[in-house]
C-alpha cells in the first residue's frame, strides 16, 4: 500500500458526510426480501442478513430493513423510492443500480446425488448428462445452454416467479432429486450450495465453470446503491476491501461454490491464512 492508501485506510469510517446520500446516517438502512433464503428472511438468518450485521457493526450504525418481495418492482418501491440504502446482493452490470466492487464470483451449478457418476460434471456439453432428466428453474440463463445440447426434451422445469409465501421451487426440485425423480438440479450456486448442505445426506454440487458457448453462467456479485450516491459507494467498496475474508467465511459457512479469478474453488483454509 502506498502512502495515501495507508492514510486512507487508517481514518474513521465517519469521516464522510452522508447525510445528503443516506436516508438516517446512524442507520445501515438495508433493502432485503423477507423470504428469500439463503439470502434473507425476516429473522435475518440469511447470507445477506449476517453481510449487513457484518457492516453495521464495522460502521458503528444501527441496523434496519425495509422488506419488500424480490419480484419486478423491487428497486423501485426500496433503494430507488429512498426507503433504504443498500441491496446486500446484486449481479454486477445491472442496469437498476450502481454496483460496488464485487465481493464474490461465483456461478450456477449442477446439483447431484454422491455416487451418481455426476458428481464432477462442469459443463451441459458433458455426455454422462445425455439421456438424463435434469431439474430448471424456467427462463435462467442455463436453460439456454440445456436447449443446445438437448437436454429439455427430457428436462422438468420449475417456474421462476412464484410467490415466495407459499412456495418454493429449489425446495421442490431438490425434493424430486432427493427422491428420485430427477437426475440432477441445475441452479444458481448459492441456493446448490445452500440446499445440498441441508439435505440428508448432503447433495454434491459442481460449479458449471467449462461452459463455451451460450449464457455465461458465472457472475460477480456486489452491492447495490443509487446511482447518485458516489461516497456511500465509496465506503461500501473500502470495507469490502477491509473485510473480504470475513464475508468468505460467511458466504462459505452457506455452502456458497466461490471462485477465484481463474475459475477455481476458493476455500475455509484459504480464508483462513488470511490476517
Amino acid at each position: 500500500m502506498g502512502d495515501r492508501e495507508t492514510a486512507i485506510a487508517q481514518q474513521p469510517p465517519d469521516n464522510t458526510d452522508l447525510s445528503f446520500e443516506l436516508v438516517d446516517p446512524k442507520v445501515l438502512r438495508v433493502c432485503a426480501d423477507p423470504r428469500n433464503l439463503p439470502f434473507s428472511d425476516e429473522k435475518g438468518e440469511g447470507i445477506e442478513n449476517k453481510l449487513a450485521e457484518l457492516f453495521a457493526e464495522k460502521l458503528q450504525k444501527k441496523l434496519d430493513y425495509m422488506y419488500f418481495p424480490q419480484a419486478t418492482g423491487f428497486v423501485r418501491m426500496t433503494l430507488a423510492a429512498h426507503r433504504c440504502d443498500v441491496i446486500m446482493g446484486f449481479p454486477q452490470g445491472d442496469e437498476l443500480v450502481q454496483g460496488t466492487n464485487p465481493y464474490y464470483r461465483t456461478a450456477y451449478a449442477l446439483v447431484a446425488k454422491p455416487g451418481s457418476g455426476l458428481e464432477d460434471v462442469a459443463t451441459l456439453g458433458d455426455n454422462r448428462l445425455k439421456g438424463k432428466r435434469l431439474g430448471i428453474i424456467a427462463g435462467t440463463p442455463p436453460a439456454t445452454n440445456m436447449a443446445a445440447n438437448g437436454l429439455m426434451a427430457n428436462a422438468k422445469p420449475y417456474p421462476l416467479m412464484i410467490d415466495t409465501r407459499v412456495d418454493s421451487s429449489v425446495g421442490a426440485m431438490i425434493k424430486d432429486l432427493t427422491a428420485g425423480e430427477i437426475d440432477a438440479a441445475v441452479l444458481w450456486g448459492p441456493m446448490a450450495g445452500y440446499y445440498a448442505k441441508q439435505a440428508n445426506p448432503p447433495l454434491h454440487v459442481t460449479p458449471l465453470v467449462k461452459e463455451t458457448s451460450g449464457p455465461k453462467l458465472i457472475y460477480r456479485i456486489g452491492m447495490g446503491v443509487r446511482p447518485a450516491d458516489q461516497n456511500w459507494k465509496r465506503l461500501l467498496n473500502r470495507l469490502i476491501q477491509e473485510n473480504q475474508p470475513a464475508i468468505n467465511r460467511i458466504l462459505l459457512d452457506f455452502g456458497v461454490p466461490l471462485l477465484d479469478e481463474n475459475d477455481r474453488p476458493v476455500t475455509a483454509e484459504m480464508t483462513a491464512k488470511q490476517p
